[in-house]
């Protein structure tokens, strides 16, 4: 078809070649925190929301001297503090070099180039801001809540994902 090969579809085998299970825990682990929040709160636990919130402490902008953020933001400051130094606490006693080599490099492996994980960070970052929130708020607790915003901001992410990595790997782009 216009001389562009079409990308084979991958099997399941492929895409979770070592289970399910971890993805499965973690999903819930994800939704229980949600819930926890919200029954405590009324707030959605949206990440992006939460770093607004957190820089309310240090940037005198309006944009984050907003009463939402600054009412909330010791608790919210927490939260954000908790997903860094969980990060780090899987790190430290999963992929620590120390303790096991072969499990660090079982467990965590790319090919990837380090700037082009930065960029594509950064423009994770552009994306979140111009779909108003983050794939936790509109993809967990929006989707999860039946709102239609969220449900079009998740379909939008996800068919441009995929449209990007069809074209990048169409394009022979390597890590």
């Amino acid at each position: 078809m216009y001389g562009l090969d079409l990308l084979p579809f991958v099997t399941y085998g492929e895409l979770f070649p070592e289970g399910i299970t971890r993805y499965a825990i973690g999903g819930l682990l994800i939704g229980l925190g949600v819930a926890v929040i919200y029954l405590g709160t009324g707030i959605i636990a949206g990440a992006s929301t939460f770093l607004e919130s957190t820089l309310s402490y240090v940037s005198g902008r309006s944009r984050f001297q907003q009463a939402r953020f600054v009412a909330s933001r010791d608790w919210r400051v927490v939260f954000t503090a908790g997903m860094v130094l969980g990060a780090a606490g899987y790190w430290f006693l999963v992929l620590n070099p120390v303790w096991d080599e072969g499990l660090a490099a079982a467990a965590w492996q790319t090919d990837v180039q380090p700037w082009r994980l930065l960029l594509g960070g950064f423009l994770v970052g552009v994306g979140t801001r111009l779909g108003k929130g983050c794939t936790s708020g509109h993809g967990v607790c929006g989707v999860g809540s039946f709102s239609g915003t969220s449900i079009a901001n998740v379909a939008t992410f996800l068919l441009v994902a995929i449209g990007t990595a069809q074209l990048v790997m169409a394009a022979g782009v390597t890590p």
